[in-house]
């Protein structure tokens, strides 16, 4: 994502655009927001790329119903009745063929958010569906041939045949010329005719377009480390309950990718002083229950291999968010909350390094957007950015700052420059420094104002 675009969404109550970068950090108090913009955009992802409803109430973030989720200024009527919000995709997305603008409206379906409108354009190329919560579902499509509309019958009831707007998108998602083709209908006429879908499925089957996966969320406290583990099914989760079983899985059945796992897991464990070596130690054939071990070093000497439940609370919480991060299999854009939970503040400022590494790499790029209170993950990403540690630019790092004004929240752009300056508000410094005086001196503490 390039962009995200909000409106009447929980506190941020006026229209709001804000850039995003392969790697963006998200700063402020508690209760600005932060969480509920990382919930945003995995909803955003549901509802450009799936007929998923949006969820907000999915693991690891509970926003509540519609009257919880929509902006609202405490005086009786008004509440927002509908909720604004859309992105945009970076160059690099358009040229591989997907569209890059979305635009969504969000209604009140009894307790729930619902979307009852849906834009999604590709250059002069675009599919519009209103599909009002009391309404008929209409379809409109436009190419620069023209713009030809399809609306619901008790004969042809679209709402209900949920494959013909994801088909009319596929066909931009391949190639404008399929697009022009496609949707122009045979009779001339403005309106679609139910025939006119036949060629739309033809081609749309000769020219499926290409998805990433949907975006990892990572909650802000993971599972707990076991002594032993048993082997179950895997199925992904916030918590990484399902991470010590893929690792054990991968040594077993797929040597190169534990090979893979191992050296990524490794190479950011030493970075952040947690460990050097990380290995599976099963008990009988696989299958059977099995321990993750660490070791680490000591100059040219090597520790013991010790259980993972002996060696502090941080390696294991760190662990899954690592795993995700290196693994080949994981998804193009990671939503992370508080990675650095009970980390030491080293560990913390290694992490913001791996972000780095990963968010520069272009096999496969990926995208992070992290909600941190760590000033010390934020000053290693400043750093390395500086010092050219990857080849991560200024440009490719934003921070966005979330400040309360009033009842309302703001969305301030932070960016670095190459020698490791801040372009900030005024009053993003004193949310730092407010802190720091606080801590050093807490007997003359004066709040900077």
């Amino acid at each position: 994502m390039n962009s995200v675009t909000l409106e009447n969404f929980r506190c941020f109550g006026e229209k709001q655009t804000v850039r995003l970068a392969p790697l963006t950090l998200l700063v402020g108090e508690n209760s600005t927001g932060k969480t509920s913009f990382l919930a945003l955009i995995r909803a955003l992802w549901d509802m450009a790329y799936t007929s998923r409803v949006p969820d907000f109430r999915e693991s690891p973030w509970d926003l509540g119903s519609f009257n919880e989720v929509a902006h609202h200024r405490g005086a009786r009527g008004s509440r927002a009745e509908s909720i604004g919000a859309g992105f945009t995709l970076s160059s690099d997305s358009v040229r591989r063929g997907v569209p890059n603008e979305f635009r969504f409206s969000l209604g009140k379906d009894r307790t729930a958010p619902a979307p009852v409108y849906r834009h999604r354009a590709r250059g002069m190329n675009f599919i519009s569906e209103s599909f009002p919560l009391h309404e008929s579902y209409s379809l409109t499509v436009g190419t620069r041939r023209g713009k030809w509309q399809l609306r619901e019958t008790e004969d042809f009831p679209v709402s209900r045949d949920g494959y013909i707007a994801e088909h009319a998108w596929q066909i931009f998602s391949s190639h404008d010329r399929f697009g022009v083709v496609a949707f122009e209908p045979t009779n001339g006429s403005p309106e679609m005719r139910q025939d006119d879908f036949a060629k739309i499925r033809n081609v749309t089957a000769r020219h499926a377009p290409i998805r990433s996966k949907r975006p990892f969320a990572g909650a802000p406290v993971r599972s707990e480390p076991l002594r032993t583990y048993d082997p179950s099914r895997i199925y992904a989760d916030p918590e990484g309950d399902y991470v010590p079983v893929y690792l054990a899985e991968a040594k077993a059945s797929d040597p190169d990718t534990w090979q893979f796992l191992k050296r990524g897991l490794e190479r950011f464990g030493g970075a952040a002083g947690l460990f050097d070596e990380i290995d599976i130690k099963q008990f009988g054939d696989f299958g059977g229950p099995f321990q993750i071990r660490v070791k680490k070093h000591d100059g040219r000497y090597k520790g013991p291999w010790r259980n993972i439940v002996d060696v502090g609370y941080g390696v294991s919480q760190a662990l899954p968010v690592l795993t995700e991060l290196v693994s080949p299999d994981s998804p193009d854009m990671f939503l992370l909350q508080q990675p650095e939970v009970h980390l030491h503040p080293m560990a913390q400022a290694a992490l913001g390094s791996v972000f780095c590494e990963v968010a520069a790499s272009n096999s496969p790029r990926r995208q992070i957007i992290v909600e941190t209170h760590s000033d010390h993950l934020i000053n290693r990403v400043r750093m390395d950015v500086r010092d050219e540690v990857t080849d991560l630019r200024p440009e490719d790092v934003m921070v966005l700052y979330f400040e309360r004004d009033g009842l309302d929240v703001k969305i301030h752009e932070v960016t670095f420059d190459y020698l490791g300056n801040v372009d900030a508000p005024a009053s993003y410094g004193r949310f730092f420094m407010d802190e720091m005086n606080r801590n050093l001196w807490p007997e003359d503490y004066v709040p900077v104002r």
